[in-house]
């Protein structure tokens, strides 16, 4: 719209050439690479991936780079490369169970099979400035306690499975029949939604914005204590089936979060009293995301279960419609544009009302 504004597109020009001076910052200063970016601010590579639906840490290091550091404006980067890309085929479910594991922890049960492996995570950190980061640019961790390694366990059972040999926890077969689930990135977003594509929408969304919704289960709105069945963080192979083989091959591996989260459910008519679950999974290490996602899953789940909806998190079409980070920017962004003949045919509007209301003078 700027550029019908006379002198409007040498402006905009302009403000490229100082949109890349801010984002080069002083050029005393080394200049931060992509490696760097992809190798040393993995959390952030991790969310960029995870909203922007591409598995490519390169890819979404560059557009972290690009953007300034701006998360939302590198998943808006990341999604509209990805729109670009040809669809090559579909791969076979994860099997999470055989996952190498570097980290997995349950809150339900002390002792698991395979054991807890505490891995990478600030959860144990005092959360003090680390000045040391500041004199040289790297601080090491170190340890006073001897350690071995351990091998971890070709496959590892679910922590849910424990409760599936009582029969207290909910068990949800694939039906015959079961059609493919609907693909978001190409077909809109209709009501009411199956949970296959609430859980796609969830696995794009903000997270920020279901961060706050999973709060909200769990304060004001909350029904029963939600437990963490377990979070699972490590690698997990990635399957196709092409049809000329006939048998499935790996074409390589994904670093996955998973979480699955517990909660009591007191029955219904069809249903005993049982342990239902919400599910989570985000690319990366992305334990905060992934742990929010499946709490908005139950959540949403609550129509299915009988449960009576009331609370924003259980309202499929507020969760939903509000949770992409992408949209949400875009919309409040758009503000900024020129909105001169809108504002012009209100500010005639509201001047012709004040005249109308205005008193008469006593005569």
């Amino acid at each position: 719209m700027y550029v019908a504004v006379k002198g409007g597109e040498a402006a905009i020009l302009q403000s490229y050439r100082l949109l890349a001076e801010q984002r080069r910052g002083d050029n005393a200063t080394p200049e931060l690479s992509v490696t760097q970016i992809r190798e040393q601010l993995k959390l952030a590579v991790d969310r960029v991936m995870t909203e922007g639906s591409v598995y490519d840490p390169e890819l979404a290091a560059l557009a972290i780079k690009q953007a300034a550091g701006d998360l939302v404006e590198a998943i808006f980067l990341l999604r509209a490369y990805r729109a670009t890309l040809p669809r090559l085929g579909a791969s076979l479910p994860l099997d999470t169970a055989r996952m190498q594991l570097d980290r997995r922890i349950s809150a339900t049960f002390k002792d698991l099979p395979g054991g807890q492996v505490l891995g990478p995570t600030y959860d144990y950190t005092q959360r003090l400035l680390d000045f040391t980061l500041l004199a040289n640019g790297e601080a090491r961790a170190r340890s006073e306690v001897e350690t071995t390694p351990v091998e971890a366990p070709a496959a590892t059972p679910r922590v849910v499975d424990l409760l599936n040999h009582e029969r207290l926890i909910e068990t949800r077969p694939v039906p015959p029949g079961d059609p493919a689930p609907v693909d978001l990135t190409r077909e809109p977003l209709r009501f009411p939604a199956d949970r296959a594509t609430r859980l796609q929408n969830l696995a794009r969304g903000d997270e920020g914005f279901l961060l706050a919704m999973a709060y909200s289960t769990q304060r004001g709105y909350s029904h029963s204590h939600p437990f963490v069945g377990e979070i699972r963080f490590g690698s997990v192979a990635l399957e196709l089936a092409p049809e000329e083989l006939g048998f499935p091959i790996s074409i390589g591996e994904l670093e996955i979060t998973e979480c699955e989260m517990v909660n009591q459910f007191a029955g219904s008519k069809t249903e005993p009293p049982q342990f239902t679950r919400g599910y989570g999974l985000a690319f990366g290490h992305s334990e905060r995301k992934a742990m929010a996602m499946s709490l908005v899953d139950r959540a949403l789940r609550a129509g299915e279960l009988g449960e009576t909806v009331e609370s924003p998190a259980q309202m499929q079409e507020f969760v939903l419609s509000h949770s992409d980070s992408l949209e949400a920017s875009g919309f409040v962004q758009h503000l900024k544009l020129p909105h001169y003949v809108d504002f012009q045919a209100e500010l005639e509007l509201v001047r012709r009302m004040r005249a109308t209301h205005a008193p008469k003078d006593d005569e």
